[in-house]
């Protein structure tokens, strides 16, 4: 017997070493401030408590003021990267399953980015330039809500014919069987985000698209509509699905009809049908599944355990793609999703133990 386990312990590995960038991720690599602040402080800046946007021009002072005025802690952060850094750590062994791509500045924050990334075993080629500095989002906590304020700077410098194109790069991407992509990244590079969609769904790969926020469903929306053909699986949470739901004239507000025609939109790539995932806090996750919707419970935690909900979606989809890179059933990759989120939020920002504890 203790022959017979070696050889599947060597099995089992080998086939795992072949999954080295079997996932990819490509987004905006930010460092987070996160702080836990006042109502004052949300009123001042005009911010709702639980929303995600980008920084103007009146909230330049505001990164200034939470460190000042706040506890706040530093992490690596960024939607795609979280998700990715959330799926190796679910994943273990081997290392850099997960490759991420994104552009940031040469500077400290870059190399604390670069150096967490490292840590997190996730394989990240960064673009880097140094026009703009690394971006940074700051993260301002009240109670169960987070109200994020994401200034993107170099983030925003990405450029496909400067980073996605180079060969040794775009070799990374034909390695990968999933992709992964939060909306937030479609006010960066849509054409880099069209390369990858196109050539997952003409190599009947699946790609994965997160809504993000309502502001992407609301002004991205040409954007996002020209990337939707390519999208294998959907994912958003509650108020974002009801963002898109009014911006494509569904005239729906219950999440399983919104699931059900977001589903049924048109799609490039017929082999696969379209799965959309819509999340609902501590309400169950919505899922459509052929021509039914499902609904899955999240796992119950009590409040007095909860740290902070900032990270709790990216969790979520890094535990879902965790088990979709390993052709894990759909359920499964739901109680994965779960099972991350619910560690996510007992801890500080996207942050978590050491080891996973899943089966």
């Amino acid at each position: 017997t203790k022959i017979t386990t070696l050889f599947h312990i060597f099995v089992s590995t080998a086939s795992l070493v072949d999954a080295q960038n079997a996932l990819f991720g490509m987004g905006n690599p930010l460092l987070d401030i996160c702080a836990v602040v006042d109502k004052d402080f949300l009123d001042k800046y005009g911010l709702k408590p639980n929303d995600q946007i980008l920084a103007e021009e009146k909230h330049k002072e505001m990164f200034e003021e939470i460190v000042k005025k706040f506890k706040a802690e530093y992490h690596a952060g960024g939607a795609t990267q979280n998700s990715v850094k959330v799926a190796q750590w679910m994943i273990q062994e081997p290392h850099k399953v997960a490759t991420f791509f994104g552009c940031i500045g040469k500077d400290k924050f870059g190399k604390i980015l670069k150096e967490k990334a490292e840590e997190a075993h996730v394989d990240a080629h960064y673009y880097e330039q140094s026009e703009e500095p690394t971006g940074t989002c700051a993260a301002c906590i009240t109670g169960d809500n987070r109200s994020l304020v994401a200034n993107l700077a170099a983030a925003n410098c990405y450029k496909k014919e400067k980073h996605l194109d180079l060969e040794e790069n775009w070799k990374l991407v034909e390695k990968a069987q999933v992709y992964y992509i939060a909306g937030f990244f479609l006010t960066v590079s849509l054409e880099s985000i069209l390369k990858v969609a196109k050539h997952a769904s003409e190599n009947n790969k699946i790609f994965c698209l997160n809504l993000s926020a309502p502001f992407i469903c609301e002004f991205f929306k040409e954007a996002l509509m020209k990337v939707m053909p390519y999208v294998d699986i959907l994912f958003g949470n509650e108020t974002e699905a009801a963002a898109f739901a009014r911006e494509r004239g569904f005239e729906t507000e219950d999440i399983e009809e919104i699931a059900k025609k977001a589903q049924s939109l048109p799609k490039e790539n017929k082999k696969r049908q379209r799965i959309v995932v819509f999340t609902q806090g501590k309400e169950g996750t919505v899922m459509t599944k052929g021509d039914k919707v499902e609904t899955f419970p999240v796992l119950e935690i009590n409040q007095s355990k909860i740290v902070d909900t900032n990270g709790a979606g990216d969790a979520f989809v890094g535990g879902f793609l965790s088990q979709l890179v390993q052709d894990k059933t759909f359920e499964q990759c739901i109680r994965a999703g779960h099972y991350a989120a619910n560690v996510i939020i007992r801890h500080a920002g996207c942050t978590f133990p050491e080891k996973p504890d899943f089966q």
